[in-house]
Formats: C-alpha cells, structure tokens, sequence
C-alpha cells in the first residue's frame, strides 16, 4: 500500500534540530561528500522533485526513499535563498574533499616561507569562494566588502604563520606543526566578522514566534557570528591539533623514514577522516534556537517587556556558519 505523500513537507529537517545529535545527523546527510558525484542529470531530477512536492504535486508511485534523496541532493547542490545551482568547490559537499587536500598540504609544508604562504593564499581563497558561492541573497555582499576581507584574513593568516614560523625556530619540532592551526583560527576571527559586517552595522531581523518582524538587533548578530567563528575554530582543531602529534610519531618508525614520498598522501586521508566528522559536528554544535534576555538585546528593540515576555534569540546556524549555508536571516523572537 503505497503512503500519501501529499502533506510532506520537504524543507522540514528529518531529525529534531532541538538536540545535538539531531543537528549532527541533519549535517552529516547534507555534508555527504558522495553527492559530489552526483549527474546533471541526477541534480536537475532532485530540483524537479523538490519544486513539485512544495506545490503538493508529488507524482503518484514516488517513494518516500526517493524524495528524501532529491531532497539530499538539493540541499547539497542548490542554492536556499536562489534555488541557483552552485558550483562545485563551494558547495556543502565539497568541503570535506577540499579541506581535506587543503589541510593536509597546510600541515605537511610548513618548514619553509613559501610554501608557508603559498598554502596559506589557497586556503583563504577557497573560503572566499565558499563565501560568495553561499552569500545570503537577503543580506547581499558587494564585491568590495569580499575583496577586503579576503585581503585581510589572506594578510592575518600569512602573517600569523611567518611570524610564528620565525618564533618557533628554537622551538621543539612539534611546536612548528601546529603554527598552520594558529594562522587557521586568526584568520578566521577576521574574516568572518570582515564577511559579515553588514549584519553587524545594520543588525539583523527580529521576529516573534508567529514570524512577525519586530526590527532589526546589531546584538543578536554578533552573538551568532562569535558563535560562528568558535564552530569553525572547533572544525579544525581535532585534526590540525592532533594529527602533528600523530605523525611525529608515525615519521619516527623506520618504515616511514625510508618512504617520505607518502607523507603528504597519509596527512590528507587522515585530515579526511578527521574532517568528515568534525565538519557536521561543528555544524551542529550550536542550536538554531538560541535565547537570551531582554538586558542582552541593543537598540530600541532590546527594551524589556517585562518578566511575563522573555526574549528568545533565534539564530539558524546555517545562516553565518561556515558560510556555507544562508538559508534564512537569522530570528530573535518571543515565548
């Protein structure tokens, strides 16, 4: 007997967003590196299959398997504001895959200046990229703001890296290893309040439960963007952290020492397996719910109500974290 699939509502999360391990499994479906992989043909088939399910329009044999893969495929190629099907590197998917190649060469060429900011420079472009491909269509950044804070947090993590590299000369070796994680997180407390200042400067809309607008709070966007910057540190700290400690150990044995070609092969697979968990794990480490009291709020809009209205801040992780996903402002709203 086949199930009415009419009332499915395919933009409702599968698993409870109110816990953690409800938001992992939602970013572990969505950060699927397979769906990398995916056709044309495949991505415009999950499109199709989406659209027509929000209409109410599913086609009579679909099954439910079938939309909650188009439904995959969609949130993992497809733009949420634009419904524009993004490129490749700057999709969800891909970060495991980029990151992995990327963190991996950052971790095993870090002895000499060059390679220092060559990798360095690649790192911060591809977040830039990432950036654009996932701007938030309702809070549109302009071609100089992203080219200022590429250039600043491209200068925040070179400079980082040389003058720590410089520092720790005298250092224990282990301690070099871990200037690339250094540079990683500077840059990252620039680059994400460069990228999102406009929501700083202006504030970011408040909504009530009923999703009435109520104004807008510079307040609740710094709150969700220091939430964003501590889950991208939390991302990369596992396996840049762990893995030089593990592999100065590893590069001790006498096998190792005879085939240092494989080095930088073994730094990315296992910076691939570090990330494929730390990745969802950091996307779901904050709830897309967060509140705070009315003294918290800034403005006009932060007035208190009183003890009988609690405000609730309402920060969709997606909409700053990573910069991957933007699909809606973030919310404040009241119980």
């Amino acid at each position: 007997m086949e199930a009415d699939l009419s009332g499915f509502n395919i933009d409702a999360p599968r698993w409870d967003q109110c816990t953690f391990l409800g938001r992992v499994k939602h970013f572990f479906n969505i950060t699927d590196p397979r769906t990398v992989f995916a056709s044309e043909q495949e991505l415009d088939w999950a499109k199709a299959v989406v659209e027509k399910s929000r209409m109410g329009l599913v086609p009579p044999g679909t099954q439910m398997e079938q939309l909650l893969y188009a439904k995959k495929l969609y949130d993992s190629a497809f733009h949420p504001d634009t419904g524009e099907k993004m490129n490749v590197i700057g999709r969800m998917s891909f970060q495991v895959p980029g990151g992995m190649l990327i963190t991996g060469f950052m971790l095993q060429f870090y002895r000499t200046m060059p390679a220092v900011i060559f990798w360095q420079w690649v790192n911060q472009s591809f977040n830039a990229l990432v950036n654009y491909t996932n701007r938030n269509a309702a809070s549109p950044t302009s071609v100089r703001q992203m080219a200022l804070s590429y250039f600043t947090a491209t200068t925040t993590a070179v400079a980082t890296a040389v003058g720590m590299n410089m520092w720790t000369k005298r250092a224990p070796p282990l301690v070099g290893r871990w200037v690339p994680f250094a540079a990683v997180a500077a840059a990252n407390c620039v680059n994400i309040p460069m990228m999102r200042q406009q929501e700083l400067i202006q504030g970011i809309c408040v909504k009530d439960r009923n999703q009435n607008e109520l104004g807008h709070s510079q307040r609740a966007a710094a709150v969700g963007i220091a939430q964003v910057v501590i889950s991208r540190i939390t991302m990369a700290a596992p396996g840049m952290i762990l893995l030089p400690v593990i592999m100065e150990r590893l590069e001790r044995l006498h096998l190792m020492k005879k085939v240092k070609v494989m080095h930088a092969p073994l730094q990315v697979l296992l910076c691939g397996c570090f990330l494929l968990f730390m990745v969802p794990v950091a996307c779901g480490l904050f709830p897309q719910e967060w509140s705070l009291s009315a003294p918290c709020l800034q403005g006009p809009i932060g007035t208190p109500c009183g003890p009988a209205f609690p405000w609730q801040l309402c920060i969709p992780v997606s909409t700053f974290l990573f910069a991957i996903r933007s699909e809606s402002q973030a919310r404040w709203g009241i119980e």
